[in-house]
């Protein structure tokens, strides 16, 4: 028996999978690969993989339909989407999973697209519409770069990073080295290594610690020059703060694949801004993202049928 299962009382390797609110093809697909029976949502359902991007609300009437379901999958690596109702679930004996971690690769991958094109000026570039010669692109080759976060994105970035000799700080909640970072600290010393740093990229969960934790302050400690890259969530970032140093040209420019707000309105100062690339959240790359996600599914299931152990818990008292 798993924890899931005990935790609820019920036999994990009988019960029911319900795959809601819309029973997707590719997740029903996985749970029964991974050995689960999928069936309605009711009182025998003791597994829910949740299919939405969002619906806080529906999945607290979903887990009422469900109240012996002793695990619950969620589809992204962050659960800020489901932030206003998760917390009346802390300690209810479920065992919580996330997609944190499957969209890794992809992800880290964009973000050094974005870092690479705002060293080497392309925004600026692709908007000139005539030829005009300067010598103003960077290498990032032994360069000093900041990682806010040490979740799988930033491990993934670590690698993506190595064969450019760049020197990376990671910054994360808690106390622990970060294999290839030349120093890991906490969120409180995040302007200490942001200071003199050639590009600070964001790769964090919103908490409500790192909500804002990119100021004004940590944007005028870096580089001049410097590049913001945000693949994590908007509001870790402080907008006006990052629109008023690039208007300045202290920043070297800004990748943004999440903004605050989001979506961006039509008319925003970053939208005009001449060294910024803004892409519409689209970092975890969607043509390949119902695999991925489908493969986290299927081990959990097994997780949940005691196979395997859980892989992306939850942790609903951090928020992550």
């Amino acid at each position: 028996m798993t924890d899931a299962s005990a935790a609820r009382g019920t036999p994990g390797a009988r019960g029911t999978i319900a795959v809601v609110p819309d029973a997707e093809p590719g997740l029903v697909g996985a749970v029964e690969r991974g050995g689960g029976v999928v069936a309605p949502l009711g009182p025998t359902t003791r597994g829910v993989v949740w299919s939405g991007s969002s619906g806080g609300t529906a999945l607290v009437e979903a887990l009422h339909r469900a109240p012996d379901a002793g695990w619950v999958q969620l589809p992204w690596a962050g659960i800020d989407p489901f932030a206003d109702v998760l917390p009346s679930f802390r300690g209810d004996g479920r065992v919580w999973t996330s997609g944190k971690g499957v969209y890794a690769a992809p992800v880290a991958e964009h973000a050094l697209t974005l870092t690479l094109a705002l060293l080497r000026r392309l925004p600026r570039r692709v908007r000139a519409g005539e030829w005009r010669r300067d010598h103003a692109s960077r290498s990032l080759h032994g360069t000093e770069v900041v990682i806010v976060g040490a979740g799988g994105i930033a491990t993934e970035l670590l690698r993506l990073l190595t064969p450019f000799g760049a020197r990376v700080s990671v910054v994360r909640r808690s106390d622990g080295d970060v294999e290839g970072a030349v120093r890991t600290v906490t969120l409180d010393r995040l302007k200490e290594v942001a200071t003199g740093a050639d590009a600070l990229i964001v790769a964090a969960a919103l908490t409500s610690e790192t909500r804002g934790a990119v100021d004004a302050d940590v944007l005028a400690a870096l580089a001049p020059g410097a590049v913001v890259v945000n693949v994590g969530r908007g509001p870790i970032v402080d907008t006006a703060a990052l629109v008023a140093a690039l208007d300045s040209g202290h920043l070297g420019g800004a990748g943004l694949d999440v903004t605050d707000p989001e979506p961006l309105p039509a008319g925003h100062p970053l939208w005009s801004s001449t060294d910024c690339v803004i892409t519409p959240h689209v970092a975890d790359a969607m043509a390949t993202t119902p695999a991925l996600l489908a493969a986290r599914v299927e081990h959990n299931v097994r997780a949940f049928l005691g196979e395997a152990e859980f892989v992306g818990r939850i942790d609903l008292d951090a928020g992550y």
